[in-house]
């Protein structure tokens, strides 16, 4: 899903558009991106239409469309914004609450840099836009890191571990599950608080097998041990089948540090909130 991304927000006060045909739904989000970003500057369409009149008023730092809007599809209005818009790059993330149906079936293009699930709620989406805008410069949280390349493992590592993440190496996804086994053992459930993993692998098992490991022999759902899955196949039915056996998000490689940052922050700060509403 990521698109080139050379210019990420890093002004004191980024400019969010925001396209819904709810005008409640815009104002939670404006209310909320004002608590959670201060000084935002929010743009509020209802509209396809007023939306492309804005965007070629000015600058905007990331757009944030549903994809069902009242005079046209939200991928229309991204594909719109890619080829009239007057900056280099303008980030863009559809909301949806069939988000998952289309990414499995490959209907979200590459205009579109992003994308959330509305189920998550305003105040998730709040959260997701803040990783973009104004990234955080410490993310709490333990990463297993499956690679078998030790180059691309030691720049990798460092771009996390530069950010306050708690990086755990291992080359094999025998040894990952070892490591979740010995957790599972001393009641440290589900031990680390995210994977991150590169598909293929020189050992016997494949990222796709740990997708599987994880989910059926363990059986920890997304919510509360997310996977993300580094790829550089480009092959829509391979992304497909790893969204498919359980990867919560796929991370184009090479990757970029802004966009690595920002899917790991995310994923570990939903993961985090689901377990402190259990009581865990």
């Amino acid at each position: 899903m990521e698109t080139p991304m050379t210019r990420h927000v890093t002004t004191d006060c980024p400019r969010v558009m925001v396209v819904d045909p709810s005008k409640v739904v815009r104002k939670i989000i404006d209310q909320l991106l004002h608590n959670d970003v201060p000084g935002v500057t929010v743009l509020s369409c209802a509209s396809g239409e007023e939306a492309k009149s804005m965007v070629t008023q000015g600058v905007v730092d990331l757009v944030t469309t549903s994809l069902r809007l009242p005079d046209m599809d939200g991928l229309e209005l991204a594909r719109f914004i890619r080829e009239h818009s007057p900056q280099a790059y303008i980030p863009i993330i559809v909301v949806s609450g069939d988000v998952n149906e289309r990414l499995l079936n490959r209907d979200i293009t590459s205009d579109v840099t992003d994308y959330f699930d509305k189920s998550l709620g305003p105040q998730a989406l709040s959260t997701f836009v803040r990783g973009y805008v104004r990234p955080e410069t410490q993310v709490l949280g333990e990463v297993l890191y499956v690679e078998d390349s030790r180059v691309v493992a030691v720049a990798t590592r460092r771009m996390m571990e530069k950010h306050g993440l708690r990086v755990t190496h291992v080359v094999s996804v025998e040894e990952a599950v070892e490591l979740l086994e010995v957790a599972k053992r001393e009641g440290r459930i589900p031990g680390p608080d995210i994977i991150l993993t590169d598909v293929y692998l020189k050992g016997g098992m494949t990222g796709g097998d740990l997708l599987d490991v994880v989910r059926g022999q363990f059986g920890y759902p997304k919510g509360e041990l997310p996977i993300l899955v580094m790829t550089g196949d480009d092959n829509a039915a391979n992304q497909t089948a790893l969204l498919r056996a359980g990867a919560n998000d796929l991370v184009q490689k090479p990757t970029e540090e802004r966009i690595l940052i920002t899917k790991l922050g995310f994923q570990l700060r939903v993961a985090q909130a689901r377990r402190a509403a259990r009581g865990a």
